[in-house]
């Protein structure tokens, strides 16, 4: 072999091992990028921007495949777990959508219905009522015509569905503003007429907290209050008389 052939070959040996360097670099970068991203997770985000109770369908929403470490546990679903919901915030293009973010899907029986009542902040049982409690329903009337000012149970042992955050709307008076607390509780459909009643004219309607098992017969307990108990006359509205 002649001095130009070993050269060659020389070079066709460096050329190798340096492929072979190159090769085992990119190897390593590549698998310390990979420890360093994880294990990959689908999450979905939205492809338009949303308002609050939007429908989330394939037609607003699109998986994405993201490292694990970066997504929060709320937002790694299935396409199961998005069809169908509905958002309870207004949502930008390209966010996430996560559980915490929607609407809780209902558990109501065939025959109840959902309905909200604005509680007074503090005489609301101040912010103790959680989603799954029973509470009875009160009802204080005072200026509604053809009714004696009295306060009454509406309706008893109701389940509380969900309860929202406080939030500020005009008092009875219009004068003022008054911080009430949103809770969506579970009636029957004449109860459910009855507290939507109680709610538009009564002064004031509370939610009085019961404690767990409470007894299902409470036929001896009073259901109304009024002046007699204290020893008054009961006043009925005027033209009622």
């Amino acid at each position: 072999m002649n001095p130009r052939q070993r050269r060659g070959v020389m070079l066709m040996v460096l050329s190798a091992l340096a492929a072979v360097l190159v090769f085992v670099g990119v190897s390593s970068y590549v698998a310390d990028v990979n420890a360093q991203v994880g294990p990959m997770v689908t999450v979905y985000r939205v492809t338009q921007d949303l308002p609050a109770f939007t429908t989330l369908s394939s037609e607003n929403t699109e998986p994405a495949e993201v490292p694990e470490r970066w997504a929060s546990a709320g937002t790694v679903l299935r396409s199961s777990d998005v069809d169908g919901r509905v958002t309870a915030t207004p949502l930008a293009a390209g966010s996430p959508v996560s559980l915490d973010g929607l609407v809780p899907p209902s558990d109501l029986d065939p025959t109840e219905r959902e309905v909200a009542v604005n509680v007074d902040a503090v005489t609301g049982l101040a912010g103790r009522v959680r989603p799954g409690d029973r509470v009875d329903v009160y009802a204080v009337f005072t200026d509604v015509p053809g009714l004696t000012k009295q306060a009454r149970i509406l309706v008893e042992n109701v389940r509380v569905v969900s309860v929202a955050g406080q939030q500020q709307v005009q008092s009875p008076d219009a004068k003022s503003l008054q911080n009430v607390i949103p809770v969506t509780l579970a009636l029957q459909p004449d109860a459910a007429l009855g507290v939507t009643y109680a709610n538009t004219l009564a002064q004031e309607v509370r939610l009085v907290g019961l404690p767990p098992g409470v007894a299902q017969d409470r036929s001896e307990e009073d259901d109304t209050f009024d002046a007699r108990k204290l020893g008054g006359k009961a006043v009925p509205e005027e033209g009622t008389r």
